[in-house]
């Protein structure tokens, strides 16, 4: 009898340790994330790219709550911002940003490799560019679930629906539709994933989306590109004869100049396309130069300052300034291109960022989102891209910004 008070006892005062050091882990678990948070400073005497980064770490503890992310997303603004961290951690290697970008890899690919929130079969491109941040990780940790990982983003582009012409629609419910922004969702990882695993194989196709983009939807005047391009022309917003949507968006034109750049990267100099590659960043560049504001900046919609309306935007002239300045360091563009990408960075530090008491830097006015079609329907009219809401630290900012500060070493 007593030995059974005692088995009794014993694991009552079990039950009890148990609970009690279950909750208290509960009830820490915030207080560790505050504690973090509080313990992020932010000096003056920081580079750009670092108090961008770490102004992001302090408002979001954790990357998954990045553009505000109430549980953990696969999407492509994590993919691009977590991106510019991996970029930062070469030039300062300070691990909280290592750890920043494994923990949204953590939540979100599983065990066994799958990706939670992703669905291959909506063929939506957006969903390839996570995939960047996959390489170094499985690189370092040789963990094969983040092989898995990139294996289906790749299968993805091995069975996305195509143009007649080859270039990729950009989702599903966009049939034969190329849009600037889907280079840069597909190409970077592709090419990366061509040359990582592939010996290549694949770099004339990376380079054939370009190439098709290029030839469909320039503007013979400008040298511009336009937004998007319906090769069937059944869309309301294509032109009847060329397809083209009615006007060049900077954040569109901003994708298409950070997707050359990028995948320059894995195109040897003696690849027959990398020249091909090369003159289409130039031409873009050379047309973009042609419309910077004097302040460095550029307007929402390219070629339209100073109509009723259009504002300075920060995503685009973020992205401008980065592709400019990579450009140049890289060799692609001549050196004019670097003077021009520290005009753009100055216009942004000068006009757009506001500092906030303990340190924090906010980057204002950015175009929240735009696209073409959908429901509600986005025509692509002037009116439409200068009405679309805008948002203070938009990831789509702050992580060209982290890239431009980074290129230009301010």
């Amino acid at each position: 009898m007593v030995n059974c008070k005692q088995y009794f006892f014993k694991a009552t005062l079990l039950f009890i340790s148990v609970t009690f050091l279950s909750c208290k882990t509960v009830a820490q678990q915030p207080a560790q994330n505050v504690e973090s948070q509080n313990q992020i400073k932010v000096s003056s005497n920081m580079k750009w790219s670092d108090k961008m980064a770490l102004t992001l770490m302090k408002r979001h503890p954790q990357a998954f709550m990045i553009d505000d992310a109430k549980a953990p997303k696969w999407d492509y603004v994590h993919g691009l911002v977590l991106h510019s961290f991996e970029e930062l951690y070469k030039k300062n290697p300070d691990p909280r940003y290592t750890a920043y970008v494994k923990g949204y890899a953590d939540a979100l690919v599983n065990a066994d490799g799958t990706i939670k929130t992703y669905e291959l079969e909506n063929y939506n491109i957006d969903m390839v560019v996570a995939g960047r941040l996959l390489f170094d990780i499985y690189k370092k940790t040789n963990d094969n679930h983040y092989l898995t990982a990139m294996q289906t983003l790749k299968k993805q582009l091995e069975s996305h629906p195509r143009t007649k012409s080859g270039g990729f629609w950009h989702k599903k419910v966009y049939p034969n539709q190329m849009w600037l922004d889907g280079l840069y969702m597909g190409e970077p990882f592709y090419a990366q994933y061509t040359v990582t695993f592939e010996n290549g194989k694949n770099l004339d196709d990376v380079a054939k989306q370009f190439e098709q983009i290029q030839m469909h939807a320039t503007d013979p005047k400008t040298g511009l590109l336009y937004h998007g391009w319906d090769e069937s022309k059944q869309m309301p917003w294509a032109n009847k004869e060329t397809g083209n949507s009615p006007n060049f968006w900077s954040r569109a034109l901003g994708w298409y100049v950070m997707a050359l750049v990028d995948v320059l990267d894995y195109f040897p100099k003696n690849h027959p396309k990398q020249k091909e590659l090369v003159g289409y960043l130039n031409n873009a560049c050379e047309s973009l130069a042609k419309y910077q504001d004097k302040s460095g900046l550029w307007y929402q919609v390219t070629d339209k300052g100073g109509e009723k309306g259009n504002y300075l935007e920060a995503s685009g002239s973020s992205m401008f300034a980065y592709a400019f300045a990579k450009g140049a360091n890289k060799g692609y563009l001549p050196a004019k291109f670097k003077k021009l990408a520290n005009k753009a960075f100055d216009g942004l530090t000068k006009q757009l960022i506001k500092v906030d008491a303990d340190g924090t830097i906010t980057l204002t006015q950015a175009c929240q989102v735009a696209g073409l079609g959908g429901t509600p329907y986005r025509d692509g009219s002037y009116e439409y891209y200068v009405n679309e809401k805008k948002k203070d630290n938009d990831p789509k900012a702050t992580g060209p910004f982290i890239l431009a500060a980074l290129e230009l070493n301010r």
